[in-house]
């Protein structure tokens, strides 16, 4: 049974998770709406902002928790010794859910973010999957080539002090220059939002272990999951994990709707909110459980 929540509410909060047997760690999210729940978790450097564009049209008929990944956000890093690979960030997140007081919610993921969603459907932890540009449907070249650019996003976020990156976003080609790999559309982000997604990438303590976590072969994503509804979703202009990674995933997923999100990056809810959220609503609505 789900835990729905009966008042409309919208919080920022930070979360102590006490896992029985696992080092205690800490959560950042924010939460609002009412009725079955819907988790979002967002890409590498990223912080669960990037879900702002479509945050309230889910809210409206969801109970919605946007949680910044540990590492990442204002959540802090994990303890020491504990490791940021998925057999590791995969049961913490489910250990996470517990504590918010949520069973099976339905899931949503975008980047890392949707590999982490695909990795909790195929352990039975959710009650459906949306990936948008899930990471693991590289081949070894792509990989490197995600990796390049995500390394050099993450050098010259540290590189540029705070008072150029806020003048850098006041306008639409400095937008461009710091936020052009992920975004289509980067003019349609806001000011203040590029300068906080920057410095996310720029202070998140979990980018580096994360990162090298990802170059083993264990985040190919391999298995099919029948028992789960999955949407996957692609940005028909994203320039960080190609658009033909989606059909690798359609044969490993086979009973996965594969949907295009034409003009939109590889963080599309930015590009284009109304379609993104129409493909969410589309997988979290017909359950019915």
């Amino acid at each position: 049974m789900t835990t729905a929540r009966t008042a409309p509410t919208a919080t920022a909060s930070s979360l102590l998770v006490a896992p029985d047997g696992r080092p205690p760690f800490t959560v950042a999210y924010e939460r609002k709406g009412a009725g079955e729940p819907v988790v979002l978790l967002h890409g590498i450097g990223h912080h669960y902002q990037a879900w702002e564009p479509v945050f309230s049209v889910l809210a409206a008929s969801h109970d919605v928790i946007a949680l910044d990944l540990p590492g990442f956000g204002a959540s802090p890093a994990l303890p020491d010794g504990v490791a940021y690979d998925l057999t590791t960030v995969v049961p913490l997140l489910t250990d996470a859910f517990a504590a918010l007081g949520v069973e099976r919610p339905h899931v949503v993921g975008n980047s890392l973010g949707g590999l982490l969603a695909l990795e909790l459907g195929l352990a039975g932890a959710v009650r459906s999957v949306t990936a948008l540009s899930p990471a693991g449907f590289w081949t070894e070249a792509e990989r490197r080539y995600a990796f390049g650019v995500l390394t050099g996003m993450r050098a010259g976020a540290r590189a540029l002090p705070p008072p150029v990156v806020e003048v850098l976003a006041r306008s639409a080609a400095g937008r461009a220059a710091l936020t052009g790999s992920i975004y289509a559309r980067p003019g349609r982000r806001s000011p203040a939002a590029v300068a906080a997604e920057t410095r996310a990438l720029r202070e998140a303590p979990g980018f580096a272990a994360t990162l090298a976590a990802g170059r083993g072969p264990g985040v190919l994503f391999r298995h099919d999951i029948p028992d789960v509804p999955v949407t996957i979703g692609w940005g028909t202009r994203d320039r960080l994990l190609l658009p033909r990674q989606g059909a690798r995933a359609k044969r490993v997923i086979p009973g996965a709707r594969l949907v295009r999100l034409p003009g939109c990056g590889h963080v599309p809810m930015n590009d284009d909110p109304a379609l993104v959220a129409r493909v969410i609503l589309d997988t979290v609505l017909p359950t019915g459980v």
